[in-house]
C-alpha cells in the first residue's frame, strides 16, 4: 500500500514537471498545510533516474517557496491581525498558531524567517509576523530564500540518493528534522551573542 502511494506520488511529480514543483511549493509555503516532504524526495529520486535536471528542480523549489511566503507575508500587510484570524479559519489557522508564530517571530527577530522554514508547522506561517511587524522586503526575501534554499537542498538530495528505500528515507528524515532544530538553536544562540556584543548593529 505505502509503495503504491510513493509510486502514485512519483508519477504525479513527474507528470506536472518542474512548474508542478513550483506550484505545489508555493502552496506548501502558504496557508495550506501541504507537506514539501512528497515534492521535494520524488524530484530528487526523478533527477537521480536522469528524468529531472536536479539543479532546476531545487530552484524550482526554492522559488515557490519564497513565491508562498511572500504571499503571507503581503496578506498579512493587507488584512492585518485580526482579519487573518478571522478568515483563517477555514484553512485550520487558528489565533493560537498566530500566537505562537508571533511570540517565535518577537524572541528571534528578523533571523525568525530564516530558522523558522527548517522547523515544521512553523515553516507555512512565519511569514505573517514578519508582515504584520512590515520587515524589509528585501531581508525577507533574502532569508526566507536561504531557509527554503537549505530545506529543499536536503530533501532533494534525499530522494537522489536513497529514494529507492522508502524506510531510509523516513528514518533519516527524522533524524534530519531534529538535527535542523538543534541547529536553528545554536544559531539563534550565536546571532544574538554577536549581537550583545556589537549593539550598535542592532
Amino acid at each position: 500500500m505505502f509503495t503504491d502511494i510513493v509510486r502514485w506520488i512519483v508519477d504525479t511529480i513527474g507528470g506536472l514537471g518542474y512548474s508542478g514543483i513550483f506550484l505545489l511549493m508555493l502552496i506548501e509555503s502558504s496557508f495550506v498545510p501541504f507537506p514539501s516532504e512528497v515534492i521535494m524526495i520524488p524530484a530528487g529520486y526523478l533527477a537521480a533516474k536522469g528524468e529531472m535536471n536536479i539543479v532546476i528542480a531545487i530552484l524550482c523549489g526554492i522559488l515557490g517557496s519564497l513565491a508562498g511566503a511572500l504571499i503571507n507575508y503581503f496578506l498579512a500587510i493587507r488584512l492585518g491581525r485580526q482579519l487573518l484570524i478571522k478568515y483563517g479559519k477555514y484553512v485550520m489557522f487558528e489565533e493560537k498558531h498566530m500566537q505562537k508564530m508571533e511570540s517565535f517571530f518577537a524572541r528571534h527577530g528578523h533571523i525568525s524567517t530564516l530558522t523558522g522554514r527548517l522547523i515544521p508547522v512553523i515553516r507555512q506561517y512565519i511569514s505573517l509576523p514578519a508582515g504584520l511587524a512590515r520587515m524589509n522586503l528585501a531581508v525577507f526575501c533574502f532569508y526566507t530564500s536561504l531557509g527554503a534554499g537549505i530545506w529543499v537542498v536536503i530533501l532533494t538530495l534525499l530522494g537522489y540518493f536513497i529514494g529507492g528505500n522508502e524506510a531510509l528515507i523516513k528514518e533519516y528524515l527524522h533524524q534530519i528534522i531534529l538535527l535542523l532544530i538543534a541547529a536553528c538553536v545554536i544559531g539563534i544562540g550565536i546571532y544574538y551573542f554577536f549581537q550583545k556584543r556589537n549593539p550598535s548593529k542592532n
